[in-house]
């Protein structure tokens, strides 16, 4: 079983947690997140035009960069989280510039050996899943999409060929951390979902507090939160690793209690 597949096989929904790499002590922040019980981390690889990111990202991602940040540098801190957490699952999220701009097949060999294993590209579609999508496959990399509101039943099996790990549904058409998806929509959302990904439906954009995660929770089989942390990371610069902690255990907490409260 793979490290993905065991985080979503604990009996409740995984918890996904985001951070933008080079934003704030990053490696103290990671560790934060897998002591406060998140199940699966996105490491986000700062672009200057994270086109699908709100404010706080984006303002993550300027930071980032602002302070150097470089690929080599996040996968050597990929590289050191493994050596730290062996069984927590390590996705890097980003856009296709920095990942194929040495080639695609350098890339996912690069992954492989920091011990990656997931990659979500925001901006290459399935249609283009030659891209990168073959040399990810290759190198054991799970290649992590997106589904949308507007991802319809034509599209899904388009989405969901060649795609493993599990299925991120953004649940609101729009940036990240803005506004949340009615409970309703996203319960109609996930059971249309299951009914053909033969892979877990993790739910984010817009989870903010424990009681969001916990109502998606019960529906879904995992919870993304982002920008909330990335907010701490913002507020408490290189202090953020206690705050970040402290989130992530009320999430973690909410989740677990889910399945024991009635739906």
């Amino acid at each position: 079983m793979t490290r993905l597949a065991a985080a979503f096989a604990k009996g409740h929904a995984a918890l996904v947690t985001f951070v933008t790499a080079g934003d704030g002590p990053t490696p103290a922040i990671l560790d934060a997140l897998v002591e406060g019980g998140a199940d699966v981390i996105e490491l986000g690889m700062p672009f200057t035009d994270p086109m699908a990111d709100g404010p706080a990202i984006q303002q993550a991602n300027l930071r980032s960069l602002a302070a150097g940040t470089t690929t080599a540098e996040i996968l050597q801190i990929a590289a050191d989280f493994r050596a730290r957490h062996p069984e927590v699952p390590l996705v890097l999220m980003g856009y296709a510039n920095p990942m194929i701009t040495r080639g695609p097949e350098w890339f996912a060999a690069a992954c492989a050996k920091a011990g990656v294993d997931g990659v979500i590209c925001v901006d290459i579609p399935p249609e283009e899943d030659a891209e990168l999508g073959p040399y990810l496959r290759a190198a054991g990399i799970a290649p992590i999409r997106l589904a949308t509101p507007t991802t319809d039943a034509a599209r899904l099996p388009a989405v969901l060929a060649g795609s493993s790990g599990f299925l991120y549904y953004v649940s609101v058409a729009g940036i990240t951390g803005l506004q949340q998806a009615a409970q309703a929509s996203i319960e109609e959302a996930v059971a249309r979902l299951k009914a053909t990904a033969a892979i877990p439906i993790a739910v984010g954009f817009g989870v903010r507090t424990p009681q969001q995660a916990a109502a998606i929770a019960r529906v879904a089989d995992g919870v993304v939160v982002g920008s909330a942390l990335v907010e701490l990371v913002a507020k408490h610069g290189p202090n953020a690793a206690g705050p970040v902690r402290e989130a992530t255990l009320a999430l973690s907490q909410a989740i677990l209690e889910s399945r024991k409260a009635p739906a």
